[in-house]
């Protein structure tokens, strides 16, 4: 079902010693030094190779970051001797604290690779925890994985009159997808001349980010992606044990995959997944509720209204005045009653030159107002591409959840489609994957028929999220190098806090949202990157 890398005898001996196995799309990360691990994971969002791959290619050679020394001090020590000696350690602090929030102590990095882009939001659920997922901006998504494009053929289609079909839509599409980048690459390469003061590097980077974005939307939800993952021993527990529950075979069998590399690591944080008057009594909890609202939900027999993009749905109309409240709570030695009686009072002058305070002087994005904003609330209704969703949904501070993905809210179309004259083209090989999707769905159901989707396909989620957050994420999300899809859903975000729900203070002081349209978007970024690499010229990347 994955494809199998090929490693040399003299490679698998260097990777024993740093990945818990050299065969599986699954593996733990270990004997490295964390600043390794967080490169590692950093430069792996932005390649095609695996993990494994990477490591030896760029990381195990180079002196300066002291694997290959690492290396030769494991030699002759037995590792499931020291994996032992700790195991008993740990045994005897959790039964003498008898505490869960032991399990938030130890952590591990685990590589998932092959990981369809359903199954990489179901990984990437969980809070506390820390993600870096593959881009699709950055590589083009025609590179094939052994003698097959990038995606994943569900288990469930194994063997049924389906699965050939699904093979060859599949390949039909990715040929698509080949043909559209290649063709806006050259459409982008005449349009945005390279400048005489950027690098060839620099403005080939920029043009291949523009054309992978205006093709993405062809890419199906079984697009597979590489996901670096850290976490504590209780978010892995509580991330397995959903994944159990969950009905795609995919997200079970890579929750099998995962426990058993956890097991090499750090056993004892996940020991209750699978005991069954445990973990499985928990997936079992999960699964019962599901299926129950989805009868309760099928019973309701309405159909979805026309609705706007982005609705801001519910907001608190005091919020300014409660935040006003809120900022003088730490100077002060009032009571919160008394302080939010006092600011209810207050003129709107009064309450802008509180929170105009507490905002100070924001000399840069990453300056952002105290906990006083958390006090209230935003909740936005999302109706975008699932491209825009798989962005927005990592923002997990918020809350955030989303329905399944199907064909029935429709599809954008990137101007520069159109401008290439292939909207017949993409029209086509939408009809195609509906047309797919109707089939699966007939004989596997909704959840497995999403794999048939396109980025391109609508997908209805709400955000709700406090005043702070907001800032974060709308401040982010509309920088210039962002796609312009999810930039134009934020700028639509901050419109409604300042018009809707009438808090113009609040999105006065949101001063870093961009409004503003550019060409190529990455551009600057690329600039700056360039900068920072300047005192090494070999480190300019090319097509």
């Amino acid at each position: 079902m994955y494809f199998k890398e090929d490693f040399s005898p003299s490679e698998q001996a260097v990777l024993n010693r740093f990945f818990t196995n050299t065969d599986r799309p699954v593996f733990a990360l270990v004997n490295l030094p964390e600043v390794v691990k967080g490169a590692l994971f950093a430069r792996y969002s932005r390649t095609p190779k695996s993990l494994r791959r990477l490591f030896l290619d760029e990381f195990y050679s180079q002196p300066e970051t002291g694997v290959s020394a690492i290396a030769d001090s494991f030699a002759g020590e037995d590792a499931d001797l020291k994996l032992e000696r700790a195991e008993k350690l740990y045994e005897r602090v959790f039964s003498g604290y008898g505490d869960d929030s032991v399990a938030q102590l130890g952590g591990a990095h685990i590589a998932c690779e092959q990981a369809s882009n359903l199954l990489t939001k179901i990984l990437e659920r969980g809070r506390i925890a820390a993600y870096l997922e593959q881009s699709t901006r950055y590589i083009y998504y025609d590179q094939k994985l052994g003698q097959r494009y990038r995606y994943f053929v569900p288990p469930e289609l194994k063997n049924s009159p389906l699965e050939s079909e699904f093979v060859t839509e599949m390949d039909r599409l990715f040929d698509t997808y080949s043909e559209v980048v290649r063709a806006c690459k050259v459409h982008f390469e005449g349009r945005f001349p390279k400048q005489p003061e950027d690098s060839p590097g620099v403005w080939r980077s920029s043009i291949r980010a523009k054309a992978c974005d205006a093709a993405r939307g062809l890419l199906p939800a079984a697009t597979t992606s590489n996901l670096g993952i850290f976490a504590t021993g209780q978010a892995y527990e509580s991330m397995l044990i959903r994944m159990r529950a969950n009905p795609l075979a995919e997200a079970r069998d890579y929750a099998g995959m995962m426990l058993d590399e956890l097991r090499h690591v750090i056993p004892s944080f996940v020991r209750r997944v699978d005991m069954p008057d445990r973990g499985d009594v928990w997936s079992d909890y999960f699964s019962g509720i599901r299926s129950e609202m989805e009868d309760i939900s099928g019973q309701m027999g309405e159909e979805p209204d026309d609705v706007p993009e982005v609705q801001l749905t519910e907001w608190d109309p005091d919020a300014e005045s409660k935040l006003a409240a809120s900022a003088l709570y730490e100077a002060s030695d009032l009571p919160d009653s008394q302080l939010s009686a006092l600011a209810s009072r207050m003129s709107t002058e009064e309450i802008e030159k509180i929170l105009r305070a507490y905002v100070g002087d924001r000399s840069n994005r990453r300056h952002k107002p105290g906990r006083a904003f958390e006090r209230s609330f935003y909740r936005f209704d999302i109706l975008s591409d699932f491209g825009s969703f798989r962005d927005l949904q990592r923002h997990r501070m918020l809350t955030i959840d989303w329905q399944r993905l199907t064909p029935e809210f429709g599809y954008s179309i990137p101007e520069a489609v159109e401008e290439n004259g292939l909207t017949d083209t993409w029209n086509e090989a939408m009809a195609q994957m509906t047309a797919l999707h109707g089939k699966i769905d007939d004989s596997f159901g909704p959840d497995v028929a999403q794999y048939a989707v396109p980025f391109a396909f609508k997908l209805r989620y709400y955000m709700h999220m406090n005043v702070r957050e907001a800032f974060h994420l709308i401040e982010l999300r509309t920088a210039q190098q962002g796609h312009a899809d999810y930039r134009r859903i934020c700028q639509e975000m901050h419109r409604l806090i300042g018009e809707q729900a009438g808090h113009r203070i609040l999105a006065d002081a949101m001063n870093y949202v961009d409004h503003n349209e550019y060409g190529l978007e990455r551009l600057e970024a690329e600039r700056r990157n360039a900068a920072k690499r300047e005192p090494d010229k070999g480190a300019e990347s090319a097509d």
